[in-house]
This record gives C-alpha cells, structure tokens and sequence, in this order.
C-alpha cells in the first residue's frame, strides 16, 4: 500500500518540534503497524481468545484501566517521525518488528485483563497480588529473582501485579517461546501455568469489558512534538556523582610519557554509539541516560588528561565492562530511581 504523503514529511527538525502532535493526522492504517496488529490477532485466534484489542495512535505505548485496546505512539507510523524519535531519544521503542510485537503482546495482555475483569479472580490476586496495589513512579527490582518472567526491559514484570501478569502473558502467547523449558524450576512456572489454564477457560466467551474507547487519541492532544521531547527526556534525565575517576583512571593514563597518545576523552566519543548500544541491550537502562554518563565520563576524561594507550580491541572491552558495571551499580543502588513506563 502506497504511504500516504503529508506536508511536515520535508520540515527540518527543529521546524517539526514546532507542530502539534494533534496535526499529524497520523493513523494505524496504512502503516507496517497494520501487519503487526494484524499478527497479534491471529496468536490470539489460534488460542481462542476472541477478545481483539483495539488500537489507536496516541503519544506512548499504554493500555488504559477499564479500556481493553491499545495505545501505540505516534512515531511509529512514519520514517520521518522514528528519525525524529532516535535523534531525541537516542532509541527508538518498538521500532523493530519483533520489538514491536514484544509490546503488543504486554499490552493484549493488559487488554484481556481489562475486558475479562481477570483481576477479580482469587487465585489470579494469590499469584499476582492486587491489581488496586498503588503503581509506585520508581521500582527497584531483583535481577536475580526467579519469581517473575523476563519479558520487557529493567525487569518490567516486578513493577506492578498488572505488569506481572501481562509478562506473564505476553511470554505465554508468543509463538514457541518454549515457556514450559525455559522457566522450568522457577516459581514463575505456576504463574505461567496458571495463565494457561486461565487462556483455555476463557476461550471462545465473549469478553464482560466491550467498550472502544480510545484515550487520549493522538488528534485531541494539542502539545507540540517540542514540549512532548522536553517532558520526555526529563524523565529520563540523571546525573549520577562522579565516582568514576579512580576507574577511569586505572583504564586509561595519565602518565606525562603519554602525553601525545590518544585522548581517552576522544576514544570514548569515536566509540560512544557503540558502547551506548551494547550496555543498553544488557542492562535494560535508556540509552539517554548511557548518553548523560558518557558525557560525564568524557569531561572527567579530560580533566583528569587521560590518555587511551594500548590495544583498541582490549579497551573497548574494558570499558564496556566498567559502563555494565557503573550503569548496574547506577540501576541498583541506594540512590537510583527506578522507572515505571506503560
């Protein structure tokens, strides 16, 4: 199907900031997101859930109390507007195709709670815990635990007993996750369980929740794309102390013999995408945020006068290894924030 043509397509981005998110007129139709909602139906045909979340185009990825459809952002459904999401953010959330379905499952699986009234079942508060539990804005999870599925990001499942459960649901529905393998001695086996037998129960009735409302749907929101960015990169926003001189200090030199070596300042910015990206993957933190610790990491470098001396291979490792390990002490310890997305 041809994409249709709009006129913000040939905007610079800093004129692009200036429109409302509401002028976009952008819809799920006619976009790569119809093959992927599309998809998503026919998992949940050939389980026979007959419930089919609706979907719309709002500002982020979210699935509202009460509603049993799916929210999905605007930059999704245009390449101009996923350029604009990666140079702002560093990352684009859902924009691969397997990505994307990740997060459609998680969210179905928040649409079948809501249209099936899951969260008033006994035993589904006895596995998950109460739905009316407060939704903290900071979590601090236990990557160890195996209590919980490993489904999205930063442990996503130890947030909330809704989000719990929509892991749970999400590894259960993707086709050959080979669950029953995969957590097998792990207590979050009986939640899977449990949701099997739960999948199987409600199959083929007709959901009690059937409304389609669409919430906060992308043409009623009037911020411009300038204010939506500002708001969303402060969330992510942290300045973590700097405790790293003395790390940097034992991986790069500062010795005077040294001195017309490489900076180490300029050896982290030739890499920074690369170290950005791979920590990122393993520790589940933004990449914006990696960004801000580079930034710092960069100007102690300088200060400090360091240099990058010896094998190039050998200090990409290393340092990958101490950004891992900083970014993990940054996610875990007594200080760090935690994040609570959809």
């Amino acid at each position: 199907m041809p994409r249709r043509k709009y006129a913000w397509e040939k905007l610079s981005d800093e004129q692009l900031l200036q429109q409302r998110l509401s002028s976009l007129r952008v819809a799920v139709e006619g976009t790569w997101l119809e093959e992927c909602i599309s998809t998503l139906y026919e998992e949940l045909e050939e389980r026979g859930i007959r419930l089919r979340p609706h979907a719309w185009i709002s500002s982020e990825w979210f699935s509202p109390a009460d509603v049993p459809g799916i929210a999905i952002p605007f930059y999704l459904t245009h390449p101009r507007l996923m350029k604009l999401e990666k140079k702002m953010m560093l990352d684009v959330e859902g924009g691969s195709w397997s990505e994307c379905m990740a997060i459609l499952r998680h969210e179905a699986g928040h649409a079948i709670q809501h249209g099936y009234q899951l969260q008033r079942r006994r035993r589904w508060q006895q596995l998950f815990g109460r739905s009316s539990k407060h939704y903290p804005r900071y979590y601090r999870p236990n990557p160890a635990s195996r209590q919980y599925v490993q489904h999205l990001r930063l442990w996503y499942a130890q947030s909330h007993p809704d989000e719990d459960f929509a892991e749970t649901f999400a590894v259960w529905l993707r086709p050959r996750s080979n669950w029953r393998t995969r957590y097998a001695g792990w207590p979050a086996l009986k939640k899977l369980e449990y949701v099997d037998e739960l999948m199987e129960e409600i199959a083929g009735k007709r959901p009690l929740v059937t409304t389609r409302e669409r919430v906060d749907p992308l043409h009623e929101l009037s911020q411009t794309l300038g204010d939506h960015y500002k708001k969303k990169q402060a969330f992510y926003a942290f300045r973590p102390p700097k405790t790293y001189d003395r790390d940097l200090s034992r991986l790069f030199s500062a010795d005077p013999r040294h001195r017309r070596g490489q900076p180490a300042s300029a050896f982290i910015r030739r890499h920074r995408a690369h170290f950005r990206r791979l920590v990122a993957r393993w520790t589940g933190e933004n990449q914006l945020t990696l960004d801000a610790v580079l930034d710092d990491m960069i100007s102690r470098c300088r200060e400090l006068n360091l240099r990058a001396v010896g094998s190039d291979r050998k200090l990409v490792t290393d340092f990958t290894v101490l950004l891992t390990a900083k970014t993990m002490h940054a996610l875990f310890g007594p200080s760090r924030r935690k994040w609570i997305a959809l």
